[in-house]
Order: structure tokens, then C-alpha cells, then sequence
């Protein structure tokens, strides 16, 4: 099979980059792909596909541009021109852009495609239904959010024109088949990147790291947490260090510079910016607790299943998907209220004063993550290709006979 995936892709600072490389790692390890091409976005610097491994043939198109209006001529023109088998589109519904035309415009490919006849997967990371728009940063007003609310349910139909619709969470499938009449939305699960050897779970000597990694600003902001570890270490006396790892949410830039500057009195609070993908191992191993500051979700979060990989205890909020994940896939964790300091130094405090309790919530969350490793999705994806083509040949030679 000539699959191509529409996405961005390292060293894009684009959203869901991150998720194709090492979905993209699966896919070119599979028999059953012969070529992979990757239509991705414009970037400086060239493509990280050196992978160690062997596998098959990569052609990259860089193809499109964040909020460029000629993105559905451009993406269209490399599908006709490298001719593949199949498309999978790695989405949300802000990949093309943070304008709201430029966005709209980006996710009518998939309708393309179906025009064209060529079988495509849809891989959507959220819904705009279970998005609380002025938490995530789109807006607050509430007839803007009413506008915003009509154009997805109107790109959700376009989206749902697809052969297949993926979504990482069952409440995903039940809630666009209830609300759109479809029957061809699939769950799949996120996976997780990399699954190391079970870890020791020790950590390094020095002060215990409290890590949250993201894109922060909107729904993910630190400055609570940072109040949060000042009161643990008021109450236990325990070295602590705050470690901030990414960079600003795209819609809010200098926030974590701002931040920096507010809280710059405050001893042992680490800025990392932008984390390469050799350094992220690092980070979470170092790491004693994971914690999720955030006032809202927008789909399964990706950070969770990588604290899972590296076996780490996690703080969450308890509130919408996280709370889904921890019931549908077994993570654990010790939550908290997501608008009260308190509550998450309470959450935090639990765990670096009790080191059989953190043992427990790692070891938990490692056998979580390896339950899906990213070669499982892959060959997931490839299974529902496979029965497109099939079910296609069937139509067409009951068609002809």
C-alpha cells in the first residue's frame, strides 16, 4: 500500500507533530506499506525521518502552510501528483489554522479525497462538542461561541463524509453517531510512543521535579501549580523543583514569558521552551510527579499515555477526558479540583510525601500505556484500509455484474 498522511510533522511547532512521527515510525516498520508520503507543512528545517529501523520508502511534500487560505489547492495538487493508495489525516480542528476560513477550508480535504474515489481515515483528536470554547482559547463570547458551535457542526458533516471517522475516546463515537446519524465513526485509541523497558522507577538525587508539558496559556496555564509547589514546600519542607516544559499555546503568545517575570522571585522554577524529541525521555525520567494544570480538555491527552510510558505518578484535574481515560483505559492518578490551589497542592503533596503511593500510581500507569503501543494503532489503521478497498471491490463488482 502507497499511503500518504496529511499532517504536520517535526520540526513543525504545529499541533499533533509530535503524535505523527511516531505514528509515521509504525507505519514505514509495516510489510503491508510499500511507500509513505507525507504531506506535511512548510518548515524551516528539513523533515526528521532518520529513523534507526528499516522500513520503507519516505517522500516527503511539504504542502501547506498554518492559516493559508490555498492549502485545499495545494494538498489536492500533491495527492495528484504522488497518486497514493490511501490517505490518512491526522486532525483537529485547528491543524490548518488558527482563522477560521483558512481552518474550514483545510478540512474539506477529506471531502476531497471522497470525491476522488481514493479510500481515507480521518484521525480526529477532538470534537468541537465536547470543547469548552472559551477555556481553550477560541472564544468567550457567547455568540461567538454560538457561530463558532454552527461552523463545527457543519465541518463535522464534511469531516463525517470520510470513509472512516477515528476518535480516540467510545464518548467520541457515541456522541457523533447520536448527534449526526453515522455509522462510520470508529474508536481507536491514541496509543502510546514509546513503550521503554519497565523502568526502575527510581529517581536521581537532588530536589524531587514537579514536570507539566504542553503548550500552555489557554486551558493549560502553570501559574497555579507554581503557587501550588510553594505550598508543599511551606508544609513538608521537601526540595522541590517546578520544571515547565513547552511553549506558548499559539494564541497566547508571551504567556510563559509573562509568567517567568511574575513568578521570577519564586526559587527553583525551571523554563525548558520547546522540548526535541531526544530530550523528552529525559525529562519524564527525571521527573517524580506529572501534573495536568488545566481548566478544561479538548481530546485524550497525549502527555498522559507518554507519563504512562516512562511509569510516572500524575496529578489531573478531575473533569472531563482525563476522568474518561482513567476509567476507559486504567490510568491512575491523584486529582484535584482545577480551579483550587489548595486541591492540587493537597494532590501533589500526597504523593511526594508517600513514595509507596507514587510507586503504586507508576507502576499503574505503565501497564496502562503498554496496552496500546503505537505498532498496535498502526496496524490498526492499516486493518481499516484494507477493509475500504475490500468493501470498494465488492460495490464495484456487484456494480458491473
Amino acid at each position: 500500500m502507497k499511503l500518504a498522511v496529511v499532517t504536520a510533522y517535526p520540526p513543525s511547532k504545529v499541533t499533533l507533530n509530535e503524535y505523527a512521527y511516531h505514528l509515521v515510525k509504525q507505519f514505514r516498520q509495516n510489510q503491508d506499506v510499500t511507500e509513505l508520503i507525507l504531506l506535511t507543512d512548510r518548515t524551516e528545517g528539513a523533515k526528521d525521518i532518520q529513523f534507526t529501523e528499516a522500513g520503507c520508502k519516505i517522500t516527503v511534500k511539504e504542502c501547506w502552510s498554518f492559516n493559508s487560505y490555498r492549502n485545499i489547492l495545494s494538498v489536492t495538487k500533491a495527492i495528484n501528483q504522488t497518486q497514493p493508495d490511501s490517505v490518512l489525516f491526522n486532525l483537529q480542528f485547528m491543524k490548518f489554522g488558527d482563522k477560521k476560513i483558512a481552518a474550514a477550508l483545510g478540512l474539506m480535504l477529506p471531502l476531497v479525497c471522497k470525491l476522488k474515489k481514493i479510500p481515507n481515515i480521518v484521525l480526529l483528536h477532538n470534537i468541537l462538542e465536547e470543547v469548552d470554547l472559551g477555556s481553550a482559547g477560541f472564544t468567550s463570547n457567547k455568540l461567538m461561541q454560538s457561530i463558532y458551535g454552527f461552523i463545527g457542526t457543519t465541518l463535522t458533516k464534511l469531516i463525517l463524509k470520510a470513509d472512516v471517522v477515528a476518535v480516540t475516546m467510545q464518548k467520541y463515537v457515541d456522541i457523533l453517531e447520536g448527534k449526526y446519524g453515522v455509522n462510520n465513526v470508529k474508536l481507536i485509541p491514541h496509543g502510546t510512543f514509546e513503550i521503554p523497558e519497565e523502568p526502575d522507577y527510581s529517581l536521581p538525587k537532588g530536589p524531587l521535579q514537579i514536570m507539566t508539558f504542553g503548550k500552555f496559556g489557554t486551558y493549560k496555564k502553570v501559574e497555579g501549580m507554581i503557587e501550588a509547589v510553594e505550598m508543599v514546600r511551606a508544609s513538608t519542607g521537601l526540595d522541590l523543583e517546578v520544571v515547565i516544559a513547552g511553549t506558548d499555546n499559539p494564541n497566547v503568545p508571551g504567556y510563559l514569558a509573562k509568567v517567568q517575570e511574575d513568578y521570577k522571585h519564586v526559587p527553583q522554577v525551571r523554563f525548558t521552551g520547546y522540548v526535541e524529541e531526544v530530550e523528552v525521555p529525559v525529562l519524564f525520567n527525571e521527573s517524580a510527579v506529572v501534573v495536568f494544570p488545566y481548566t478544561s480538555t479538548t481530546g485524550s491527552s497525549g502527555v498522559l499515555h507518554q507519563a504512562g510510558s516512562y511509569g510516572k505518578a500524575v496529578v489531573m484535574p478531575d473533569l472531563g477526558d482525563l476522568a474518561l481515560l482513567v476509567q476507559d483505559e486504567g490510568y491512575k492518578g491523584e486529582f484535584f479540583e482545577p480551579t483550587s490551589v489548595a486541591s492540587l497542592a493537597k494532590a501533589i503533596e500526597a504523593i511526594v510525601t508517600n513514595d509507596a503511593y507514587r510507586l503504586e500510581l507508576a507502576k499503574t500507569n505503565y501497564k496502562a500505556a503498554t496496552a496500546h503501543p503505537m505498532s498496535q494503532i498502526a496496524d490498526m489503521y492499516l486493518e481499516r484500509f484494507k477493509q475500504i478497498i475490500a468493501k470498494r471491490s465488492k460495490d464495484v463488482a456487484t456494480v458491473s455484474a
